[in-house]
């Protein structure tokens, strides 16, 4: 399995600086991956390899606030749009397709709304929907601690930043072997399979690297999820696979159903058996087949 990858700086045109992470041998496309929530750029092998079968070189990042990314206040959906544009641009990158998983759904559909000349494919994996969603009950379904956490985003940043510091507390140490301990009641049945070593070790890597700057980043994406997002999702153009399990206590079904349903290019894979962490694992390759095949390249 591949793990060598390379990292660089790379400075916004506001003067921030962004963390990314190049995995994989060169590669005529460019495979962005938009993580979770919390989490920043951390190599995983299987996903590395995977990309690089599919003829795919990984480029991820911290998104602004996480790891070495600095920060970017009052942050919307839309503008990781514009951030990862910047990075495509300092590596030399024109053209690429993107996956964004849980949290970083609704920021890979940014880059499918509003970089279409660039953008030519994403996929969702277990994405979030807009909180202002007509007709979805957005926290319904959602484990125990998703539904505290959000009490406290719609109460306000300083309730917040009390409660992400408090969870964080958890997150800075946790080992593979604590994954499910820690997410509680967010993880489903089908989900406790999927946690192998390699991929809890994943995981884990990415919580701690994700809050091992502080909570802003964390604090940012919650805040921005809640806020509208800056881009229309009936405008995109460009294909989109839509990917979400039926067992999924972190971001319910309904969610992938809406997206699904409002998005034009949809490409709807809404599997009642999956759970969050499962979908992302078992159904890896298949996401990967579908974005070469809507690429077109």
């Amino acid at each position: 399995m591949t793990t060598d990858e390379t990292w660089q700086f790379v400075t916004a045109p506001d003067g921030r600086v962004l963390e990314v992470m190049i995995a994989g041998p060169q590669a005529p496309l460019c495979l962005v991956l938009e993580s979770g929530t919390p989490g920043a750029a951390v190599p995983y092998s299987p996903l590395i390899d995977t990309a690089a079968q599919h003829g795919l070189q990984l480029v991820t990042y911290s998104r602004p606030g996480y790891a070495g990314s600095d920060p970017r206040p009052n942050r919307s959906i839309v503008q990781a749009a514009a951030d990862v544009a910047t990075i495509l641009d300092a590596l030399g990158a024109d053209t690429f397709v993107t996956i964004g998983w849980a949290g970083g759904g609704p920021h890979a559909l940014a880059c499918a709304a509003t970089l279409s000349d660039r953008c030519l494919a994403a996929a969702t994996i277990a994405g979030v929907a807009p909180y202002s969603a007509e007709g979805l009950d957005w926290l319904e379904g959602q484990g125990e601690e998703n539904v505290e956490e959000f009490a406290a985003a719609l109460r306000g940043e300083k309730h917040l930043t009390k409660w992400l510091t408090e969870a964080a507390e958890d997150l800075a140490h946790v080992r593979a072997d604590d994954v499910a301990a820690v997410l509680g009641d967010l993880m489903s049945d089908v989900d406790k399979p999927a946690l192998t070593r390699e991929y809890a070790e994943w995981v884990a890597a990415s919580f701690r690297k994700g809050v091992s700057a502080g909570v802003v980043g964390w604090c940012e994406d919650d805040l921005a999820f809640l806020r509208p997002w800056g881009f229309d999702l009936a405008a995109i153009d460009r294909p989109v696979g839509i990917w979400q399990g039926g067992q999924d206590h972190m971001v319910p079904f309904a969610h992938g159903e809406w997206l699904a349903a409002h998005i034009p290019t949809a490409r709807p894979h809404l599997l009642p058996d999956d759970g969050h962490l499962s979908i992302g694992v078992g159904r890896l390759p298949e996401v990967m087949d579908e974005l070469v095949e809507l690429s077109g390249v």
